[in-house]
């Protein structure tokens, strides 16, 4: 297809998005999948929980235009909705996170049967050789992923545009590496990711009015870890012996989830708490502590995102060893641990630099 093609086919998705998620405001009202302020929620009013379902209607039909692209499309559909429901009744009925987790590693286990792909190849991420699993080790190893990574993107989603600006930039890092490799139609579909998401973001930031938000919600949070990983399954998995990303780069593009998920349940732990226990310490809610607003909190944690994945497409292009971008990235999981659990420290700098800031238009005006 000519670039104007390709452009006529993102703009029509894109409204077809729109309208899909207007629509599913009003139903979201109707049958009480709304959400509520309480201790952890600091919004006002209630929110309809429809992003997810909105998300999950358009990539159906993306799904069915492009059936014949996609293998064993059927199942990964099926798993795709089976997931999404599993989320829509968590956000109206609050289910049990055992009964969530259960219906997570069996679709798992639905998608590794029908594929054949699970998560055996690590790379050489240690420096001590090429990792592969054993085959039964291998399928233990592709659960726990899964389910870390739609548990991942979930717990991110705290403010407004957060999990809609990190999808963002984590799907056109993706279209990146599978337009270097030649992969026309995976990078159309992450072009397609990228359009269908940013109608949720303008809702969710409140850009057609406060009174017109809309939430994602654990249906859509849960479909977006859900795909992000598999294709990073796919893509990470040699095929006749070669792979299109390095396992390592993997960790990059998803390096702000990933390592947020992590730091917050060694926290909980230490404190003797729930890992699963939800609270108001991950890297957003801490961000705002210190001193941020929301707004700039979004903007700051995407950057910070892009700036992963900037260095991990450049690691990838120059195939910088895998043992050293593994070892800069359990070394920023450090460094974000240690600049958390001492966030006073970084509240006293950003207060300054606010200071700093205000000073300078009163200066402005007095010249």
């Amino acid at each position: 297809m000519s670039l104007f093609e390709y452009f006529v086919e993102l703009s029509l998705f894109f409204f077809l998005s729109l309208a899909v998620l207007y629509c599913m405001r009003k139903v979201g009202y109707a049958i009480g999948l709304v959400d509520k302020p309480n201790a952890r929620k600091h919004h006002e009013g209630v929110v309809p929980l429809v992003g997810g379902i909105s998300l999950c209607i358009t990539l159906l039909y993306f799904f069915y235009v492009s059936a014949s692209e996609i293998n064993n499309i059927e199942v990964i559909a099926t798993c795709l909705t089976i997931l999404v429901l599993i989320g829509v009744a968590d956000d109206r009925f609050d289910i049990s996170f055992k009964l969530r987790m259960g219906v997570q590693a069996i679709l798992t286990l639905i998608v590794m049967h029908y594929t054949g792909l699970t998560l055996s190849h690590v790379g050489n991420a240690f420096g001590l050789g090429v990792w592969d699993f054993p085959i039964v080790v291998d399928s233990i190893v592709t659960v726990l992923a899964v389910i870390g990574a739609i548990n991942a993107f979930n717990m991110v989603d705290g403010i407004d545009g957060l999990l809609g600006g990190l999808s963002m930039v984590v799907f056109a890092s993706l279209g990146v590496l599978f337009y270097a490799h030649g992969l026309e139609f995976y990078t159309f579909f992450m072009a397609v990711m990228v359009v269908i998401l940013l109608p949720f973001v303008l809702f969710n930031l409140g850009y057609f009015g406060k009174l017109r938000k809309v939430f994602m919600g654990d249906a859509g949070s849960m479909m977006i870890g859900f795909i992000v990983i598999w294709i990073l399954i796919r893509g990470t998995q040699p095929e006749h012996g070669h792979y299109m990303i390095r396992p390592v780069t993997a960790l990059w593009l998803i390096a702000v989830p990933l390592i947020d998920m992590m730091a917050i349940m060694i926290r909980r732990i230490r404190k003797g708490h729930s890992p699963f226990k939800p609270d108001r310490e991950h890297f957003h809610h801490i961000m705002q502590r210190i001193g941020f607003t929301p707004r700039e909190s979004l903007v700051v944690i995407c950057l910070v995102q892009l700036a992963y994945s900037t260095l991990g497409l450049l690691g990838e292009y120059f195939q910088v060893p895998e043992y050293i971008m593994f070892y800069i990235i359990v070394a920023c999981f450090l460094f974000h641990t240690y600049a958390m659990t001492h966030s006073f420290k970084m509240a006293k700098i950003v207060r300054k630099w606010k200071k700093r800031e205000a000073k300078q238009p009163d200066e402005t005006a007095v010249l």
